[in-house]
């Protein structure tokens, strides 16, 4: 039986996320556009700089970033690879219980600050509760990250035009398709200095309400990557058990099957 790891749920092939840094109130704006066209983002915060003047105050937080991620970014935003480890674990364990009082979930994604890091940075991030962690090396294409503690987007939203348009054209044979995701970052407070927000709102009408796209957040897609690999097949490739709590998509036979969370399924049936 021919399988093939390379659907995301509903049987898409395609996925769409943000990520935005910084917490600053241009995320006000931001999150109303995406709301609006109903996308999904990960916003990464500094919980040092709640209520200072130009960053998200403490008390809209939680309702601001409802229905979207809050991920880590650091309590204060220093250059990681530049401090002690005893600095780097307060500044990351910090940050995740601080944010988690407010969401009231586990946090476990992170971006890097100033996007610096080293090997031992992100293996001590892996360590501290961090599922995934985002750089700012954009990799100008559409692949799923191969380790998500150094995650490269796909682009900064100044080229996001440019990969949007290809993304969409993307449509080979379902049997060959590649699991294709779209990951645009930047910093919200971009958009005041450029005078461009309707970009965004341009980009996200285009890329909104499609249906096959799947529109997620980071930790949602780490997720299911995750899922998606733990499945376990018996030698034929004809029966399959998904250990995990979410559903899988996959092709067998160059059919879409799903496997829902604890299924034990048969694929020859």
């Amino acid at each position: 039986m021919n399988i093939g790891l390379n659907l995301f749920p509903g049987g898409r092939h395609k996925a769409l996320t943000f990520s935005y840094d910084d917490g600053r109130t241009q995320d006000r704006r931001l999150v109303e556009i995406f709301n609006r066209h109903k996308l999904k983002a990960t916003f990464h915060l500094n919980s040092g700089k709640f209520d200072e003047p130009g960053y998200v105050a403490y008390e809209e937080m939680a309702s601001l970033y409802a229905g979207h991620e809050v991920s880590a970014h650091s309590v204060t935003h220093p250059f990681l690879k530049r401090i002690p480890r005893e600095r780097l674990i307060m500044e990351v364990m910090d940050d995740r219980g601080a944010l988690e009082e407010l969401v009231g979930y586990p946090v476990r994604g992170m971006s890097y600050p100033f996007g610096t890091y080293t090997e031992e940075v992100a293996q001590m991030l892996g360590a501290l509760g961090i599922r995934y962690c985002r750089t700012v090396e954009s990799t100008g294409t559409f692949h799923v990250p191969l380790r998500p503690l150094t995650w490269h987007p796909t682009c900064h939203h100044k080229q996001m035009h440019e990969y949007g348009k290809t993304f969409l054209e993307l449509s080979p044979p379902a049997h060959y398709a590649n699991l294709a995701l779209l990951y645009v970052w930047g910093h919200s407070f971009e958009f005041d200095n450029d005078d461009n927000w309707q970009e965004i709102e341009r980009f996200c009408a285009e890329l909104s309400g499609r249906e096959d796209i799947w529109y997620a957040t980071n930790i949602e897609i780490a997720d299911y990557l995750e899922a998606l690999q733990r499945l376990e097949f018996s030698v034929s490739g004809s029966i399959v058990h998904n250990p995990s709590a979410i559903a899988v998509w996959i092709t067998a036979d160059g059919q879409a099957v799903e496997i829902r969370g604890g299924e034990t399924k048969k694929l020859d049936e």
